[in-house]
């Protein structure tokens, strides 16, 4: 008699699951093909160059995961990796979405929803009472993130290295 296996079910469409050390080459190759895309008409390219080299090392990405506790969500696009989300915790139920990409290819459809979506639930889930996001004053995703029900909070100008990031304070309370 033959041996039983396991069907393997069909691959979903749309899949969402949480990021491990092991996934940071996703990351990176998600990174890679996301990042200049964003933001090459509202910062400079040395700029560009300089965040994505702090950023996004494998070293950077493993800091980020083990010491500053962010918790990374990678989507899958019919089996392929199509986006990412990372997000963290504040004080006083407040939590931060760091970071989401969405592959130039997939943008317009509905991914980016679906990812802030599912960091929604996840900080529900952990009894976060608010989200909050920045976003640079001149970037179009702006516009996207008041959709999903996000309203500027205040104005913050952080520096990274010798560049700045003029940003919104966006927040959702939940």
């Amino acid at each position: 008699m033959p041996p039983r296996t396991t069907p393997v079910p069909p691959a979903t469409p749309l899949h969402i699951q949480p990021a491990t050390e092991q996934d940071i080459p996703t990351i990176i190759a998600l990174a890679d093909a996301t990042w200049e895309p964003t933001y090459r008409f509202i910062i400079s390219k040395e700029q560009i160059d300089y965040m994505y080299r702090v950023i996004y090392t494998p070293a950077s990405l493993r800091r980020q995961m083990r010491e500053q506790h962010h918790q990374f969500l990678l989507a899958y696009v019919d089996g392929q990796p199509g986006g990412f989300a990372s997000y963290s915790e504040k004080p006083e139920s407040v939590y931060h979405l760091n970071k989401i990409y969405v592959l130039p290819s997939h943008q317009g459809k509905g991914l980016g929803q679906h990812l802030v979506q599912a960091v929604v639930a996840a900080v529900r889930t952990a009894g976060g009472q608010a989200l909050e996001l920045n976003v640079n004053r001149h970037n179009p995703a702006l516009a996207f993130y008041e959709r999903q029900g996000f309203a500027q909070h205040r104005e913050e100008d952080i520096a990274i290295g010798p560049y700045w990031m003029n940003d919104y304070v966006l927040r959702k309370d939940l």
